[in-house]
Order: C-alpha cells, then sequence, then structure tokens
C-alpha cells in the first residue's frame, strides 16, 4: 500500500460538497492546509503486514459564516475520510481568517460553476 499523502487527500475531499454552493470543496478553495502525521496509538501499529494509519488536520476557509452549513460540511468531511483504512482520526479546523471569496475558485471549479465563458457574469481572474 502507498503512503498517505496530500494527492490522496484532496482526491476524496473531492467527494465532500459545500452545502450552499454546488461544487466540491478542493475546487472552491475552501482548503487552507492538511497535516498528515503518523498515529502511534493506531490499533495494528507495529504489526508486520497492517498498514500505517495516520492522524489528518484540514485547516478550513468556510465559504458561509452560519453555524449549521459549517457543521455539515465538518461532518461530511470527516466521514468521507473515515472511509480511508490509512486514516485514523480527522479533525476539521475551521478558519475566521483570511475570509473565503471567489478568488480562490479553481480554474476546474470555475467550469463546474459555469463561471468561464458566460458572457453575463463578470470573469474573476
Amino acid at each position: 500500500m502507498q503512503p498517505l499523502t496530500d494527492t490522496h487527500l484532496l482526491e476524496a475531499l473531492r467527494d465532500c460538497y459545500d452545502p450552499e454552493i454546488p461544487c466540491n470543496i478542493v475546487d472552491l478553495g475552501l482548503i487552507e492546509s492538511l497535516v498528515i502525521t503518523p498515529d502511534p496509538d493506531a490499533p495494528g501499529t507495529g504489526i508486520p503486514g497492517v498498514p500505517a494509519r495516520h492522524r489528518v488536520c484540514i485547516s478550513l476557509i468556510p465559504a458561509s459564516a452560519t453555524e449549521a452549513p459549517q457543521a455539515q460540511l465538518t461532518a461530511q468531511i470527516t466521514n468521507r475520510l473515515a472511509g480511508l483504512p490509512t486514516i485514523s482520526h480527522t479533525t476539521v479546523e475551521l478558519l475566521d481568517e483570511p475570509r473565503w471569496s471567489p478568488l480562490r475558485i479553481t480554474p476546474a471549479g470555475r467550469r463546474i460553476l459555469g463561471l468561464d465563458g458566460n458572457r453575463n457574469l463578470v470573469q474573476i481572474r
């Protein structure tokens, strides 16, 4: 089994969608940072053949400042990553600063939301 990387996490987190904006959290630019650390206390640690397990801490800039969407987003992320066999624990930290802005949306996110090429919309670059 390959070691857990940011790329693996981002791929999994593309299954998590903002409760109010129909786009995944990766392409919305909500993720500020990912920290992966080995979990020395995970069941099976040190047993040959048992894959290493990790703790993951995600710092997130929520698009909404209200509590209900933030709780939904946190639960969605925690549940999605709980399905990965190499993750033992996930912590989601919601940041107040910096504030999220549409400038954080990736080109893929802009395509998903139909923001590119639509002449009726102000283009954000």
